[in-house]
């Protein structure tokens, strides 16, 4: 099947002309553990077709409980891996992958493409280190942050707020504890709504509130 024509009977079911909205738009997402993950894979299902993913890190047993990876998949590099899936989705999908740790120091120019950020950390440092840098290096880009994703229910405590250029989804309370933990379904309600809230932005404009 050629290209056109495998686009179209992919996305034959999302909202009329996303497709064409969406042509050229580069998202970013640092961290491709249990948001970055799952958030790249519904983005890709909703249209986006060129990423720019950022990890150090490699697929353990004990990711598989919530990331988007499979056991055959384990001791390899997290962005490998989820480059790997998306292609199985969708074989013209654009992947810039950066295996390493992001810093201050390169933050800015891994995610110098990207349309918009999605932070996707489970560290709190992290977390201010990416919005920190990404908003000093590109103030109008908007940055989609995940804070407060451990345990399970409370669903209704879960809300995307919106500050600026910034959006913050989550309960913005529970922290990453082992007493906590951590499970797909409540991890997989912030993530699709840090993915909802990208979605909205690339084809809107911005958000609605």
């Amino acid at each position: 099947m050629d290209k056109e024509s495998y686009l179209q009977g992919l996305y034959a079911r999302n909202p009329p002309d996303s497709l064409a909205k969406l042509e050229g738009r580069v998202v970013g997402i640092a961290g491709v553990g249990g948001l970055g993950s799952n958030i790249a894979v519904s983005l890709l299902r909703s249209g986006v077709q060129s990423f720019i993913l950022a990890d150090h890190d490699r697929v353990e047993l004990s990711n598989l409980n919530r990331q988007h990876y499979f056991l055959d998949q384990l001791g390899m590099e997290k962005t490998a891996a989820l480059h790997q899936n998306l292609l199985r989705i969708n074989p013209h999908v654009e992947v810039t992958a950066h295996c390493g740790r992001i810093s201050a120091d390169n933050l800015a120019a891994i995610f110098a493409e990207a349309h918009l950020l999605i932070e996707a950390f489970d560290d709190p440092e992290m977390k201010a280190l990416t919005a920190h840098c990404w908003s000093a290096a590109y103030p109008e880009r908007f940055l989609v942050m995940g804070s407060g994703i451990s345990g399970y229910g409370a669903s209704d405590a879960i809300t995307t707020r919106v500050r600026g250029r910034l959006v913050i989804c989550g309960d913005q309370q529970t922290s990453c504890t082992a007493d906590a933990g951590l499970t797909a379904c409540r991890l997989g309600i912030v993530a699709q709504m840090q993915a909802n809230a990208a979605l909205e932005i690339l084809l809107d404009g911005g958000l609605r509130g």
